[in-house]
């Protein structure tokens, strides 16, 4: 008998980065739909929603389908919405601001051993849809559905007119089952895409990536700016974020982690309207300092996570001022960084 020896390992840091790896690796990559007319699935398990922000109540929802789709023998789908319907619906849609763009919400699903994720087009006339015609028509026919997992909120159809009981009437029509969770709080409140949105426009950081589960994020484009930053030694990408619509938190210094070709980096966030430097009130900017960084990253994807509040924007006297209360803003960043022993990487 042939024997294969396998080496003992001893547990580090190092070892857990590694197995870390490892399940990466043997991930399952999801499969993303923008069209379901041949969609195919094996015993689907199903959720729908907007998922703006994909917070901790989404993941509660998202982690027990996976769990679900695991001991029925299945597969896990997550069906969300784009755009947002209130987008659609709206007469102003910048009355609600995107936590997460199309594209960012993508890059946190994925991030699930998910099966499949289809994003459905939604339009005014997709609203029209009642509730028996969106489960017969799309869950039903197109998806093949077996078992339904939704939030404790969950309504669905043209002006929201099916609830729960109208639900678990057409499963046990169509032949598959539903599973209602509970409401997902901290303790003191229900979290929801509304209560992260008031905390970003407070610039209540803390609050919205306690509720988020992970780093608010802005992604977007390195593009041309005025380069003053460099002249006094902070110089600064100016990005330019991928939807016009993405909420952008309350104006202010923040100390950030700035993803460049897979490499993370210490940074300053400035978000506003550079009072000191800038003759016009309604231009607002997001500008990035990123610390011990000196490449030309012009025109790059770059992905901002903000870790903390450090101040507000405020004007200054003279050009001087602003750079001696940069070099505070830099000591202040590196603190938090320091104190939060987060690495380099996401929560």
């Amino acid at each position: 008998m042939t024997w294969l020896k396998i080496p003992v390992i001893s547990y580090s840091a190092e070892t857990d980065q590694f197995l870390l790896f490892l399940q990466f690796c043997f991930r399952r990559v999801v499969q993303i739909h923008y069209n379901i007319e041949n969609f195919k699935s094996r015993n689907p398990v199903v959720t729908v929603g907007i998922f703006d922000g994909v917070h901790r109540g989404h993941k509660y929802i998202i982690n027990r389908l996976i769990e679900i789709a695991e001991v029925k023998g299945g597969e896990s789908v997550v069906i969300t919405l784009w755009p947002h319907p209130r987008h659609v619906l709206n007469h102003d849609p910048s009355l609600t601001r995107l936590i997460t763009t199309l594209d960012e919400k993508i890059q946190i699903l994925s991030e699930f051993d998910i099966s499949h994720l289809v994003i459905l087009d939604f339009t005014h006339e997709f609203s029209r849809l009642l509730s028996h015609e969106f489960i017969k028509n799309i869950l039903v026919d197109k998806i093949g559905i077996k078992h339904l997992v939704v939030g404790y909120n969950h309504r669905f159809g043209n002006d929201r007119e099916g609830d729960i009981l109208r639900l678990q009437n057409h499963a046990s029509k169509h032949h598959f089952t539903v599973e209602q969770l509970l409401s997902y709080g901290n303790g003191q409140q229900i979290i929801s895409s509304s209560l992260i949105r008031d905390a970003l426009l407070n610039g209540d950081i803390r609050t919205a990536n306690e509720s988020l589960g992970h780093r608010f994020f802005i992604s977007g484009k390195v593009i041309g700016g005025s380069r003053i930053g460099r002249s006094i030694g902070f110089p600064t990408a100016n990005i330019r974020s991928e939807h016009p619509l993405k909420l952008l938190p309350k104006d202010g210094v923040y100390a950030a982690k700035v993803l460049i070709r897979d490499t993370w980096h210490f940074g300053m966030l400035n978000i506003g309207i550079r009072p000191t430097i800038n003759d016009n009130p309604e231009h607002k900017t997001i500008e990035v300092h990123i610390i011990d960084f000196d490449k030309d990253i012009y025109n790059q994807q770059v992905r901002i996570d903000l870790e903390e509040r450090i101040r507000d924007e405020m004007k200054f006297a003279t050009v001087d001022m602003l750079r001696d209360q940069l070099l505070k803003d830099k000591k202040v960043a590196l603190e938090v960084f320091k104190r939060l022993d987060t690495g380099k990487g996401n929560t």
